[in-house]
């Protein structure tokens, strides 16, 4: 049971007591039965009226509480429909908790409207002022109802995006301005349309950051780099024209000082410098004609070396011969060597390659003289050493150079129809007879060396060996290299000579002591040819057999021819 409902039964046990008092109090009283009728029905009369008065006030309150909730009900309705939210579920509510809970509610989403449609105004200014910058349309949205939440962050993120596409061409309009000025200056350029105006003088906070703005504001920068581009390109070609003239005329430096900052800027002005100084100087060569010409000549034969140009392309020029210096001879000279220049040019990565090559020879032929050269050996910084690491170096790296210019000589014969020429005949073959030049001439040193050391070798045994200074000190006591074996072979001989009869002029005059003499020299002359012989199993035979008794001869003379096989 509720604790109302047992206070009311408490409130009814309670007027009934009360009654009971009344009536015992009316009894002991002695009131009369009317008289208590009356006192009775003013009891009742005052507890009802007390209730009913109680009984509309709680009446009133109700109906309070159910206008209240039909009223909230009715805006919350909108609100949820506006907010695009849930309708509120009102079931397992008593009226005062569900008007209580309604008002709340109410009360939250009026607050959610408030702050959406304040957004949605902040939002809208910066999408407008956005709009204004960049000339852009705004973003597509209901003013006069409230946003949802979807709504509002879509707006938030194309804000943000629009805002980074303003500071991304802010940086772009700022970026080209500057570029735009620094080429106005170097041209020589004011703003003329008002865009350009626009662009160089206002503000760049006012400037319309719109997409047209943008692709005009590249083009005209496009259009003065373009400009600029020209200028620097007519002055270059004045540049070149005027060094070509300062060199074929030999101007002073006095006057090419005169021009040093129109040689470097590119300005209205320096090309304006650089074509009177043209006018000038074209004025100049038309007076020395011939020095100019003869100028000119010593530039078209250094190309012809550099192209590797033959005797005969050299002649198929006539004009280079011809000593009428004219107009035209110049300009028929001038033609050449542009042309040259162009061919040059375009093909500058094989000509280098031939003169790399050419170098690289040159190098590798002082190499080779150097092998040969016994100097060499007396070196105390270690040449020696790094000669023969380049030396080779160059033998592997020649023939990769060959090849790799053989493969663009093969390319470059199929654009000209013609054969690359070098000194009159075609490269690899020119190639082919360096290295078999290379080869003779080291086949003919080698030759000259074994000819004169037979002819050492005769004359040794024909007059004796000079005595040599040895090259180093060697300790008392230690025997020379092969000096045991060089002396039985020479005993051998020398036993041989002196059973010779001495019948030529040639032994007149030779006393004991100069044989002894001899003897002692014979025991120095260096071996290496005879010891070499005597190690060649295909010579031993025929070495005995000359020196066999009965093949002995009978001078000096020829003795020495007998020994040359041996040698």
């Amino acid at each position: 049971m509720r604790r109302s409902e047992i206070h009311a039964a408490e409130s009814v046990e309670c007027l009934t007591r009360a009654l009971n008092r009344l009536k015992d109090i009316w009894e002991e009283i002695g009131i009369p039965e009317d008289q208590r009728l009356q006192r009775t029905d003013v009891v009742r009369k005052h507890i009802k009226g007390l209730l009913d008065m109680m009984i509309a006030e709680e009446d009133s309150l109700r109906k309070r509480l159910m206008s209240s909730i039909e009223s909230c009900r009715k805006e919350l309705d909108v609100l949820c429909t506006e907010l695009q939210l849930s309708p509120f579920e009102d079931e397992g509510r008593t009226m005062l908790q569900l008007e209580k809970d309604i008002r709340s509610r109410l009360e939250v989403m009026m607050k959610q409207k408030s702050q959406r449609v304040k957004e949605l105004k902040r939002l809208s200014k910066q999408d407008r002022e956005l709009c204004d910058i960049m000339c852009s349309v705004p973003f597509c949205i209901d003013m006069d109802t409230v946003p949802s939440l979807e709504q509002l962050d879509s707006y938030r993120s194309y804000l943000n995006d629009l805002t980074k596409e303003k500071d991304r061409r802010h940086g772009e309009f700022v970026g080209i301005k500057r570029l735009i000025i620094v080429c106005m200056e170097e041209l020589d350029q004011l703003p003329d349309t008002s865009f350009e105006r626009d662009v160089v003088c206002e503000d760049e906070e006012a400037f319309c950051l719109s997409i047209d703005n943008i692709t005009a504001l590249r083009l005209l920068l496009g259009q003065l780099e373009d400009r600029k581009t020209e200028n620097e390109l007519v002055c270059n070609s004045y540049r070149s024209k005027i060094q070509e003239l300062w060199e074929r005329l030999q101007v002073l430096q006095e006057e090419r000082e005169g021009m040093s900052d129109h040689m470097v800027q590119s300005r209205k002005r320096n090309m304006d410098a650089l074509e009177a100084e043209c006018r000038r100087l074209d004025e100049l060569k038309m007076k020395n004609m011939k020095n100019v010409i003869e100028a000119i000549r010593a530039e078209v034969a250094l190309f012809w070396e550099r192209c590797f140009y033959s005797l005969e392309q050299r002649r198929a020029f006539t004009p280079y011969y011809d000593v009428n210096f004219t107009v035209e001879l110049l300009n028929l000279h001038e033609a050449e060597l542009l042309s040259l220049k162009k061919h040059y040019e375009d093909h500058r990565e094989l000509f280098e390659g031939v003169t790399r090559w050419q170098d690289s020879w040159t190098l590798f032929l002082q190499l080779e003289k150097k092998v040969t050269d016994p100097s060499r050996f007396n070196n105390r910084g270690g040449n020696l050493l790094k000669e023969e690491k380049q030396r080779a170096d160059l033998q592997k790296s020649l023939p990769k150079l060959e090849k790799s210019l053989k493969t663009q000589i093969d390319l470059w014969e199929e654009e000209q129809y013609r054969e690359f020429l070098v000194n009159g005949q075609r490269f690899l073959q020119y190639v082919q007879e360096q290295w078999e030049l290379l080869r003779l001439e080291k086949e003919r040193g080698k030759n000259e060396r074994l000819l004169k050391k037979n002819q050492q070798i005769e004359h040794d045994l024909l007059y004796g060996t000079a005595q040599r200074t040895p090259s180093k000190r060697r300790l008392a006591g230690t025997p020379t290299p092969g000096k045991a074996r060089k002396s039985l072979l020479w005993l051998f001989f020398w036993d041989q000579i002196q059973a010779l009869p001495l019948r030529t002029p040639s032994c007149v005059g030779r006393t004991p002591r100069m044989v002894e003499r001899n003897k002692e020299n014979i025991s120095h002359l260096n071996g290496t040819g005879l010891s070499g012989a005597l190690r060649n199993p295909a010579q031993s035979p025929a070495s005995h057999r000359n020196i066999s008794v009965n093949s002995v001869a009978s001078t000096y003379s020829e003795f020495s021819v007998i020994s040359n096989p041996i040698s």
